[in-house]
């Protein structure tokens, strides 16, 4: 039996504009053990009067670990004023998430990085870490198939390598994977203690993948992802963290958001957690 956790990326429930409490609520009552809460979302309900003393009993109450956040700073940007002003985000940010629980974020290629070489982003991404660090968060270097830098696997370990922090952990996404084009034999250069956290989804065989968006993410299992093969992978990487579910469905044909939670689960369990 596969010793992974199972996460709910908060974007699986964005079509019912659910507060961030109500996000973890469902996650706890749907079975996850951990959830992937977005920056925005946080800040937007800090703003409405919503208090980190909410959320760290929301978690607790609901028995979900805070795994992961998704956040948009520019900190490989090509402008170094930009960049700097992406470190100051990055702090910021990253000190609010330390005091919520949170254990890591996301550091996706945010901002124009088209022309940032492999050598300048493995600089950057080695000063984001040594900060996030120094806070007690973990940035996960996360890979976009569209991005014009950091596209892929392979680019993203030729970063971790660059970085020269050796212990530096990836974000894995097999939709990112597919629209990139990264070989799936990628996989096998990593161990499970490089691995961050995996996002699971499945895309279909249409739209092609030229044309594929986000909201084209289907539910593991519907379409054409090798995801027999991510999990043997990941286990022959010894990989026992978090695969959380991230789509971006638009419309769930009248299903509340603690069906849609529930089905997301079975459907990764069909796959991840069958005795074999």
């Amino acid at each position: 039996m596969s010793s992974f956790k199972f996460s709910l990326n908060a974007s699986t429930l964005f079509p019912f504009k659910l507060s961030v409490l109500d996000q973890i609520r469902i996650a706890g009552e749907a079975g996850y053990d951990g959830i992937e809460l977005w920056v925005g979302d946080i800040q937007q309900f800090l703003k409405s009067g919503g208090t980190p003393e909410q959320l760290r009993t929301e978690l607790r109450k609901a028995r979900v670990v805070f795994a992961n956040a998704i956040a948009f700073f520019k900190w490989a940007d090509a402008d170094a004023d930009v960049r700097e002003e992406g470190f100051r985000q990055a702090e910021e940010e990253m000190r609010m998430l330390k005091d919520l629980g949170c254990l890591a974020v996301a550091a996706p290629p945010f901002g124009q990085v088209k022309d940032v070489s492999i050598e300048s982003m493995g600089d950057a991404y080695h000063r984001l870490v040594q900060l996030g660090r120094s806070i007690g968060i973990e940035p996960y270097l996360e890979f976009w198939g569209r991005a014009e830098q950091l596209s892929t696997l392979e680019t993203a370990l030729a970063v971790a390598e660059a970085s020269g922090i050796r212990d530096s952990q990836i974000l894995l996404d097999p939709f990112h994977m597919y629209t990139g084009g990264t070989e799936w034999t990628s996989l096998e250069q990593l161990t499970g203690n490089r691995i961050g956290i995996v996002h699971i989804n499945d895309y279909p065989e249409i739209p092609s993948r030229a044309d594929i968006a986000d909201r084209d993410r289907l539910f593991p299992g519907d379409g054409i992802a090798p995801l027999e093969r991510l999990r043997d992978l990941l286990e022959q990487a010894n990989y026992s963290g978090y695969l959380s579910l991230e789509l971006f469905i638009e419309d769930y044909q009248g299903q509340s958001a603690l069906e849609v939670a529930i089905h997301g689960y079975r459907k990764m369990a069909d796959i991840f957690r069958k005795n074999r």
